[in-house]
């Protein structure tokens, strides 16, 4: 099981800067997904911005989230 998320900001250019457990800053890119299912609705800029994190993954308008290990095996970690 990898780090949950414990807090998120949204970056320009469809990017989230993560925070998971133990201090671990990571940076996850958006864009793959914009095309794919509900993630469509994430072009909105000011819905993209309102994510939040939540029960160990980031979350937007209570329907579209990640799943927690797709975020951090899918992210960069902060040079």
């Amino acid at each position: 099981m990898n780090p949950r998320v414990v807090n998120v900001k949204p970056l320009p250019n469809y990017q989230l800067f993560l925070e998971f457990e133990g201090n671990i800053n990571r940076v996850f890119d958006v864009k793959p997904y914009l095309e794919i299912g509900i993630f469509k609705q994430l072009k909105s800029e000011s819905l993209f911005n309102a994510v939040r994190a939540n029960l160990g993954t980031v979350q937007w308008n209570d329907e579209i989230d990640f799943c927690p290990d797709t975020l951090y095996l899918d992210s960069k970690d902060v040079d």
